[in-house]
């Protein structure tokens, strides 16, 4: 079911400048046409940006938020920036980290596929995918997180040496990374085929997450290493 649209949205999203630092639809009077029609884009100087030289942790199809508020309220040492493409579900991530006063957390509005338009290279620590639309249909393929197109902007922003960590419910999905991670150089580890039921400590369970457990379905976890 498609969620309804936030009242006052458009207003809303301009009401949080220390926690949105970009919102790419603003960018274009309201609508999405193409970073090539903004000419010299200065990229972010995420030291400056935090106000440190702490690890920056990049999590892609945040959400509401739910997964970055806690991690960033468990990691105080680690800054974290939350990337959603929908503006109606990031605000409320948004207005959630204002509330709580969060310092180490921003968020970013914007498509995935340009991050290396906003961004140097190798300046993320560490990718977070919890719970990417798996897009089922095979005509569908390229629009998946994991597709290659996509891991190839990763492998321009994530530093050397460092991981992507992925949870889904989708089994296929899950495949599907497993396939395009190692052909992409990934070195694969950790790999989860249930996560609830294995050793793992420290998960961060999301809204998605509880929803899937509880109607007994498997989450499927792993990590990659950027050689």
């Amino acid at each position: 079911m498609r969620m309804r649209k936030k009242s006052n949205l458009e207003t809303r999203m301009t009401q949080h400048p220390d926690y949105l630092l970009l919102n790419e639809i603003g960018f274009f009077d309201g609508k999405y046409t193409g970073v090539t029609e903004k000419k010299e884009i200065k990229k972010f100087d995420l030291r400056q940006v935090f106000g440190n030289d702490n690890p920056v942790y990049l999590e892609i199809g945040c959400g509401k938020g739910g997964f970055a508020v806690q991690f960033a309220q468990q990691n105080p040492n680690i800054n974290i920036l939350a990337l959603e493409v929908i503006s109606n579900v990031i605000i409320v991530g948004m207005e959630k980290a204002e509330e709580l006063k969060i310092p180490n957390l921003k968020f970013i509005n914007c498509r995935a596929e340009h991050l290396t338009t906003y961004f140097e290279d190798a300046v993320f620590d560490r990718i977070f995918l919890n719970f990417s639309c798996p897009y089922p249909k095979n005509t569908y393929a390229n629009r998946r997180l994991t597709a290659p197109a996509f891991l190839d902007v990763y492998k321009k922003v994530l530093k050397r040496g460092c991981e992507i960590h992925q949870k889904t419910d989708n089994q296929k999905l899950f495949e599907f990374s497993i396939e395009n991670l190692s052909e992409a150089g990934f070195i694969l580890k950790n790999v989860s085929l249930d996560l609830h039921n294995s050793k793992f400590e420290g998960n961060i369970v999301t809204e998605y997450e509880q929803k899937f457990v509880s109607q007994g379905l498997p989450i499927y976890r792993l990590e990659a290493q950027y050689k």
